[in-house]
């Protein structure tokens, strides 16, 4: 690509996305036009156009602008092509703060909801960079602690919006990012905040030029990157709070349009944080003229948030193959401890702490008032029916994510990858809700056999978009993302119609194994423990593969078919899991680097030390949901969050 082609890309990038957007608001309000040069009266098209769409449009372009310019800010200074408000959790502690201020504190929003978002976007952004700074903000320790933070917060709001159902589709629009508006009190606040914002970004422009040099060249020209760094993120955080403060989360923005700049040509950080800008804001806007323009009435009961992803992810896609990345993210190994090993004695006593946790998870619990009680032999054929398949079913699902995460780890030599990071569990979930969708009730094999197909289909998308880099780890980052992305988002929509379906999908997505009975246990129990002996069987495979292909394929590894057969056994295992205890989890994440830390290195070992792990500690968060606020309870999948993010936490802090 020639230099003058370069620059214009941009540019023609960004006047299609406009042309998109100004044909579709012209589609929307051009037979309307005539209304605003009427004066007087009650015309309720007119007050619909002035009070709502008009405003709606203005919402848009600022917002676009805002999350745009936000992660070209956090890209940049950070030098990761990962970074974005989503993605650092900086939106998710946004939203957490003001879904418990809206259920708790409410003086606070009297106070000012950007004041909430701010704290709540402070704080995990302070928490992400505590992590980071430990590994000097390499790209993979960010994006670890952005996904353990972010993952973190969802859950908790995910809690809240289930113990408080009478908030909850309010709560699910606002949260998934929802542009409808009844004046243009909310764009006229925003754009002093964005424009002032953007002001400052601009007289930090030269520094940000300095930093391409890399640490050692920006300090020999005198450069403090410590105080860039904290003076970029800063105003970054502030961008995506005051948007999230205004109309919820719309995260995939930040991720995509400095990507979509940086494809067309923006490398010099002026013209790049320009153009993410600028395409941010005519993304949204098209984005949600599409919207209006096809739901009509239904558009303000949709959130434009997911819609966008919807319209993004298919760009991010196609482009991705001429995406070059400055970093790679890094493979970390761990740290053992000396003198560290599973001897005799140690597995002996590892089995006799499994025993003792299964028997807690059967027999210690919470009867009539809520007093703890140790179950009695003459309430055992009562009782024991009721938590024994869901202790079993809980145990297989966290068994069969964790061994899951190894394969797609090891496999990809990337650490982050795993079932939830990569989008398997939530394409399981879109195979599920369109079985939902169109059958009245879903037999179990029919279940498993959606889910299947569901898993299959992303893992088969997102690997058909990075096997022509290798399989290179940020190519099958983004691809996992902008699928995963894309999938919620359809979820999402169909969650906001409100169909009874629906609120049912969203309570299933959260992890729960409320209607496993005993039969669907000791199915899913029989098919854990096949396919965790096939993935054992692999073992050779899942040792060589991480010495790279030139080293696999020279020692006899046919490198297509075990990929491919890895993966199927990877999305089966996902597939299966996720029909017990639902898309959210950390099991396949955490598990892995658990079982990594331990000491266990080698294939085999590494799976089995992770599956029970896995296996322990979803059927602990499956006992725990149900004993924390009896005679409620919280699905295992959010239990598994909260309780995995703190471990995740103190494990990149000691290493």
């Amino acid at each position: 690509m020639t230099a003058l082609a370069s620059h214009r890309l941009p540019v023609l990038v960004t006047l299609l996305l406009a042309a998109l957007g100004l044909v579709l608001a012209g589609m929307l309000i051009g037979p309307q036009w005539p209304l605003l040069f009427q004066s007087g009266g009650y015309d309720i098209d007119r007050m619909v156009l002035v009070y709502s769409t008009l405003p709606r449009m203005a919402t848009a372009l600022i917002s676009g602008a805002a999350l745009a310019l936000s992660g070209a800010l956090f890209q940049q200074v950070l030098r990761n092509p990962l970074a974005s408000p989503t993605t650092l959790g900086i939106s998710a502690g946004a939203n957490l703060a003001i879904v418990i201020a809206m259920l708790w504190f409410p003086a606070l929003l009297g106070l000012g909801r950007d004041l909430v978002a701010l704290i709540g976007s402070g704080l995990a952004a302070g928490l992400v960079f505590l992590l980071g700074a430990r590994r000097s903000f390499s790209p993979f320790s960010l994006v670890m602690a952005g996904l353990i933070i972010s993952l973190w917060c969802g859950a908790l709001s995910a809690v809240l919006m289930l113990l408080h159902e009478r908030y909850l589709v309010s709560l699910f629009i606002w949260g998934a990012g929802s542009l409808s508006q009844q004046s243009f009190a909310i764009p006229l606040a925003l754009l002093p905040k964005v424009g002032l914002v953007a002001l400052l970004a601009a007289l930090i422009l030269r520094p940000l030029t300095v930093i391409d040099l890399g640490e050692a060249g920006a300090k020999g020209v005198g450069l403090n990157t410590t105080t860039l760094r904290f003076c970029a993120v800063t105003l970054a955080v502030a961008l995506a709070a005051f948007v999230t403060s205004a109309v919820g989360v719309i995260g995939f923005i930040g991720l995509v349009s400095p990507t979509l700049a940086r494809l067309a040509g923006a490398r010099r950080p002026a013209a790049l944080l320009i153009w993410a800008s600028l395409i941010g804001a005519f993304l949204l806007f098209f984005a949600d003229c599409a919207l209006m323009l096809l739901a009509g009435s239904f558009s303000d009961l949709l959130p434009t948030g997911a819609v966008t992803a919807v319209f993004g992810s298919p760009l991010l896609l196609l482009l991705l193959p001429r995406l070059k990345v400055r970093h790679r993210v890094m493979t970390q190994t761990p740290r053992h401890r000396a003198g560290w090993r599973w001897s005799r004695r140690g597995l002996i006593f590892a089995l006799m702490l499994l025993m003792l946790l299964i028997g807690v998870a059967l027999f210690v619990g919470r009867l009539g008032q809520g007093e703890w009680a140790l179950l009695t032999p003459d309430l055992w054929q009562d009782i024991l029916p009721l938590r024994l398949p869901r202790s079993l079913a809980g145990f297989a699902a966290g068994a069969m994510l964790a061994v899951a995460g190894v394969i797609l780890q090891r496999l990809t030599g990337n650490e982050m990858a795993s079932p939830e990071v990569l989008g398997i569990s939530a394409g399981a979930t879109f195979g599920v809700t369109l079985g939902l969708f169109f059958f009245t009730a879903l037999s179990l094999p029919l279940q498993i056999g959606f889910a299947a197909a569901g898993a299959f289909a992303i893992l088969g998308l997102i690997f058909l978009f990075a096997i022509r880099s290798g399989l290179a780890p940020e190519r099958v980052l983004l691809a996992g993302i902008a699928l995963s992305a894309m999938v919620d988002a359809v979820v999402g929509v169909l969650g906001a119609t409100g169909d009874p379906r629906a609120i049912f999908l969203m309570r299933w997505m959260s992890g729960s194994t409320y209607m496993v009975d005993l039969p669907q246990a000791l199915t899913v129990a029989a098919a854990a423990c096949l396919l965790v002996l096939a993935a054992l069987a692999s073992r050779r495979w899942l040792d060589l593969l991480p010495l790279g292909p030139e080293a696999a394929r020279a020692l006899g590894v046919p490198l297509k078919p075990a990929r491919l057969l890895l993966l199927m056994l990877a999305g089966l295992l996902s597939a299966v899991a996720t029909l017990s205890v639902g898309p959210l989890s950390f099991v396949g994440l955490m598990a892995p680097h658990l079982a990594r830390e331990a000491g266990l290195t080698r294939a085999v070992a590494h799976m089995a030390g992770a599956a029970l792990i896995g296996g322990v500690l979803m059927m602990m968060s499956d006992w725990a949901g149900r004993m924390i606020v009896y005679p409620y309870e919280i699905p295992a999948g959010i239990v598994s969050a909260l309780i995995g993010a703190p471990f995740l936490i103190l494990l990149m802090r000691r290493r």
